[in-house]
């Protein structure tokens, strides 16, 4: 009797094994004002945990996602992190959308010692380094060094700098600021904009009155550039207008309208211009693969820059899980530590111990908007 109930147990443990799940967390901005950044990175997540499990999931084991929208409020995003570690038990997190989000959700991963990859821009996030939290996206220091080589290629050194006053925008300002004279670039006027502001002609007029400007950037993401770029055409300002990466996707062309758009440069990814990239160029097949996924899985809406951003964090995420020696949060953190030469729709991914972004400046590309679509310039 006593080798029948053993056994029985056995079967029941192997049973017990075999249909364990890995849970991981996602904590996104699917609604509020950063919805258009969000909700692709929601519909990618769920996107890739689908098509993960249907191939078998990562050693057998099927993947189960905790998602939560903390519609753009870091309170909500800090207790969403919260409860992900203590009532959830994930073994890893994704998301934060924004800047503010991603150091409140930073907070508690590197107290509650869980692997956290942030889809958000600023700096501050990965630098200094934390020992358990990376990211996706190059850093707003980047796209100020991107904007500034591509000026300098048209004998733009002069510049007006208008920026918003959230997480993003201001840390944007701040490392523009910082690497702009070192760049060669003059920075002789300084605006700033409140997230909710409807009207920025005053702005830009004051900036566009400036003597001997040539260029105008706006570090800022969300509504606000779009309506910079409108105001920016009702004035008749014909200066080369700069945006940030933070407004890399369609819906910004729809939002400022494509008239009022042609021209405006900024630093993007690969992602939104796949089609026109060289055949040999290591991003493409990954870029027009996702694209072909998530166009058919959204019913047809477009590819975005930040669906983009939750697709490579999935990628390191469950590549670092199936690397681990087991899906423990301190195995699945060494293991993305470790991740070199992954190709994503953002660049190739070469983590460190002293680099938890992993990207250089040449994965950044210089798009144009031409004719309410993009055009590659570098």
């Amino acid at each position: 009797m006593k080798r029948i109930v053993t056994g029985v147990v056995a079967l029941a443990l192997m049973a017990t094994a075999a249909s364990a799940d890995i849970k991981i967390g996602a904590i996104v901005s699917e609604t509020g004002p950063a919805s258009s950044l969000g909700d692709p990175e929601a519909r990618t997540i769920r996107m890739m945990v689908e098509e993960l499990n249907a191939r078998g999931g990562i050693k057998g084991e099927k993947l189960k996602l905790v998602l939560y929208d903390d519609s753009g409020d870091p309170s909500k995003a800090k207790t969403f992190a919260t409860r992900l570690v203590e009532d959830d038990s994930v073994v890893a997190m994704v998301g934060g959308t924004t800047t503010g989000t991603s150091l409140a959700i930073l907070a508690v991963a590197e107290e509650s010692k869980v692997p956290f990859i942030s889809l958000a821009g600023a700096i501050e996030i990965i630098d200094p380094v934390k020992p358990y939290v990376f990211k996706t996206p190059h850093t707003d220091r980047m796209a100020c060094l991107k904007i500034f080589e591509d000026m300098k290629s048209r004998g733009l050194v002069k510049i007006g700098l208008i920026s918003g006053t959230d997480g993003f925008g201001a840390s944007m300002r701040a490392q523009c600021l910082t690497v702009a004279k070192s760049s060669g670039i003059e920075i002789v006027a300084d605006e700033t904009y409140g997230p909710k502001d409807a009207d920025m002609t005053p702005q830009l007029t004051n900036i566009r009155n400036k003597p001997g400007i040539q260029a105008i950037l706006n570090s800022g993401f969300g509504q606000g550039p779009a309506t910079i770029t409108r105001n920016y055409a009702q004035l008749g300002i014909t200066l080369p207008l700069y945006q940030s990466h933070g407004v890399a996707s369609n819906a910004f062309i729809e939002l400022s309208g494509a008239k009022n758009a042609e021209g405006v440069r900024l630093p993007g990814t690969a992602l939104l211009v796949g089609e026109l990239l060289d055949p040999k160029d290591p991003q493409k097949a990954v870029v027009l693969a996702y694209k072909a996924s998530f166009e058919k899985a959204a019913g047809g809406a477009p590819v975005s820059t930040f669906g983009g951003y939750a697709h490579d964090a999935m990628r390191i995420l469950t590549g670092a899980i199936a690397k681990a020696p087991s899906a423990k949060p301190a195995a699945i953190r060494d293991a993305i530590e470790a991740t070199t030469g992954l190709v994503g729709t953002t660049g190739t991914y070469n983590y460190s111990k002293t680099d938890h972004l992993g990207l250089d400046l040449s994965a950044f590309r210089i798009l144009e908007i031409n004719n309410g679509g993009w055009k590659l310039v570098q």
